[in-house]
């Protein structure tokens, strides 16, 4: 069975693809023509609700077909959960000047300064999945991954704010991590494979 991925990062479309090889029934494809498609404007206050609002909007283009979205993003403890849902446009909203090396750059070089006066560096990564058809949402599922925010980058994988999350269960960041090794830990690949456990359980 195709499932329709609502997302043009490549990073996130390989995770699920990888979190998704135990489970062969299941193809996972991008949306077809999202590039076309414009973006909704993703204002919900929780990763669940702009999970739902995406997958449901998105699904509407593809008639007949499963779509799924997400929302994911970081927790820091010592900044009472933020950046949150926020956590691609942390950068923008604490109107951090841009490093001229992208958006990933900026949002790090946000979080450290955020951070650079506190030792209470505990968070964690927070996924919400949505599968949804023809405009309703038929799923929900979540994942999440503890760890806590280093002051120095370790490891050249992943994206977002992997190089600073070190996760015990990884034993090093998420960006030193093979891909299989954190999809079988990550926030996404948790998420992922509880959707699909589900939906082969109906």
């Amino acid at each position: 069975m195709v499932l329709y991925v609502a997302t043009s990062n490549a990073g996130k479309l390989r995770d699920f693809r990888t979190a998704a090889i135990d489970t062969p029934d299941f193809d996972i494809q991008p949306l077809p023509g999202l590039a076309d498609i414009p973006a909704p404007p993703e204002d919900e206050e929780t990763f669940e609700g702009n999970a739902r609002a995406k997958a449901a909007y998105y699904s509407s283009f593809a008639p007949g077909y499963w779509v799924l979205a997400d929302d994911s993003g970081l927790e820091v403890d010592a900044l009472n959960g933020n950046p949150g849902v926020r956590s691609a446009r942390y950068a923008a909203d604490v109107h951090w000047p841009s490093t001229g090396n992208g958006v990933d750059a900026d949002n790090n070089a946000a979080l450290l300064h955020a951070l650079h006066s506190t030792d209470k560096r505990s968070g964690r990564y927070r996924c919400a999945l949505a599968l949804a058809m023809d405009g309703k949402v038929e799923q929900v599922a979540f994942g999440k991954l503890e760890g806590e925010i280093l002051r120095e980058p370790q490891g050249t994988r992943g994206f977002g704010y992997d190089p600073y999350f070190f996760a015990p269960e990884l034993h090093g960041t998420m960006a030193e991590a093979s891909h299989e090794d954190r999809l079988h830990v990550s926030h996404r690949g948790r998420a992922l494979r509880a959707l699909l456990s589900q939906w082969k359980a109906r």
